[in-house]
């Protein structure tokens, strides 16, 4: 069986390695990454083995994020897996959603094309239960709604990185 993928292409008006910096850098990184919250970045370790542990604060609380990367491949490919967290960043269900997937599989590529940047950034659940990606499929609809405001700051970022 083929797991469901959430699939969000990008062009980028923006040479390869300042928008590698924007997803390896912890102040460029916490500037775009969710959209309409504070994002407090308290970890941001990039290579394989390492740690991501991200805050997002909005309406009075917290939701933790803890990614551990896989695969880093310099300006070309970050691999992780990316999963909600408790305040001691101890992998747990989505209070939200408790069939969101308890990891997902991200995977993020960067080509360089002239000026620009082409980022795919692919999500799949990992190692998930059937609620799980029955759970993932019903939502992948609404999943560019976030990371494309995402997307958005981050190409005005880019602009104004490179003004």
């Amino acid at each position: 069986m083929s797991l469901p993928e959430f699939i969000l292409e990008r062009r980028f008006n923006a040479p390869r390695d300042l928008v590698w910096r924007s997803w390896t850098e912890p102040d460029l990184l916490a500037r775009w990454y969710g959209p309409g919250v504070e994002t407090i970045i308290h970890k941001l370790d990039v290579r394989p083995g390492g740690l991501w542990l991200n805050e997002m604060k909005m309406g009075g609380g917290s939701h933790y994020q803890r990614v551990e990367y896989t695969e880093v491949l310099p300006l070309e490919k970050l691999v992780w897996l990316h999963s909600v967290a408790d305040a001691d960043w101890h992998v747990t269900t989505n209070s939200m959603m408790p069939d969101w997937p308890r990891v997902l599989l991200t995977t993020v590529t960067f080509v360089a094309d002239g000026d620009c940047t082409d980022v795919r950034l692919v999500w799949t659940p990992h190692e998930a239960s059937d609620a799980e990606i029955a759970c993932f499929a019903g939502a992948i609809g609404g999943l560019d709604k976030g990371w494309g405001k995402g997307m958005d700051v981050l190409e005005d970022l880019l602009a104004e990185l490179q003004a």
